[in-house]
């Protein structure tokens, strides 16, 4: 996991037990954390010079939710190549599907399996 530290990810998300677990958990392996509790805030750390190795957003938030930010994200060629993973609690059939049409890179449901969110992680950051 060597390749994961000085990285930074920027957690989108309103619940502060969320982002306060997940920074924590992300942290141990080096990882810088940004931390943004909408949609809005988010585009505005991006969009005002902060660098960010891969997302992770949460699709459910208020002012901007999830998809808002996801459309915002893509129709931006400076942010577009950002590495976007979906983190939701919505995990009906065709959940993962929208997420990944409105232009995630990746899902995963909460409550949250921190393997499977390391590995896809690992797999998105270059």
């Amino acid at each position: 996991m060597e390749k994961l530290k000085n990285k930074i990810a920027l957690i989108v998300d309103d619940e502060e037990r969320n982002t306060f677990a997940l920074r924590s958990y992300l942290e141990t392996f080096g990882i810088k954390i940004e931390v943004a509790k909408n949609g809005e805030e988010a585009i505005n750390i991006l969009r005002n010079g902060v660098l960010v190795d891969i997302i992770l957003l949460d699709m459910m938030m208020p002012v901007m939710d999830g998809y808002e930010t996801l459309d915002v994200l893509r129709n931006d060629n400076a942010l577009k190549q950002i590495p976007v993973i979906a983190v939701t609690a919505r995990a009906m059939k065709g959940d993962k599907e929208k997420c990944l049409e409105f232009g995630a890179w990746d899902y995963v449901s909460k409550p949250i399996d921190l393997t499977i969110l390391m590995d896809k992680i690992n797999r998105w950051i270059l």
